[in-house]
């Protein structure tokens, strides 16, 4: 199930959090933040939103969404996905990965933008590859990776408003 992240989930949410960031191979966030100051890179506040996945009261991953960029550039979506590594393999991340396709579809945003998927992070790439991202660029060299040393950054891109698409319905935000 998928619910929306309210403020008493950030404590369960920061332990995979500051494990996933500190392993260094998919998020450039700072390393080191305080729980308080990691909640500021996660927890968005609208017109963004923050997810949760759980099984009963196990919260197994978490998604961040909302506009790419503000003003003219509102149109566009975005998001972050994290799944705690204890649950990898159970379909979390395609689940995350469904549902913001479909709240961006719903919301009327146009189309979405991942600004920074590294290009090591096989499972991330391969998983929007089959919700229908492609690779719009590589910026080389663009991330540090702890094993694999300066490694690219893709620019994946999801056009929602291609005429196969589903009508959108609802406002954006």
């Amino acid at each position: 199930m998928i619910r929306d992240a309210g403020a008493g989930d950030w404590p369960a949410i920061h332990p995979f959090f500051r494990e996933i960031v500190a392993r260094g191979h998919s998020y450039a966030f700072p390393e080191d933040l305080s729980l308080e100051q990691a909640r500021g890179w996660w927890m968005e506040s609208p017109p963004g939103r923050t997810v949760v996945a759980v099984d009963g009261a196990t919260i197994l991953g978490s998604a961040k969404m909302g506009p790419n960029r503000p003003g003219r550039g509102a149109h566009v979506a975005t998001a972050s996905f994290m799944v705690d590594p204890r649950h990898a393999g159970r379909g979390v991340g395609r689940a995350l990965g469904e549902h913001v396709v479909a709240w961006a579809r719903a919301a009327g945003y146009r189309s979405i933008q991942f600004n920074a998927v590294v290009e090591t992070n096989e499972v991330a790439v391969r998983l929007w590859r089959s919700l229908g991202f492609e690779v719009l660029t590589t910026v080389p060299e663009a991330f540090d990776h702890p094993d694999y040393g300066l490694v690219g950054l893709h620019v994946m891109f999801l056009n929602l408003s291609a005429s196969d698409q589903p009508a959108r319905s609802g406002s954006q935000g």
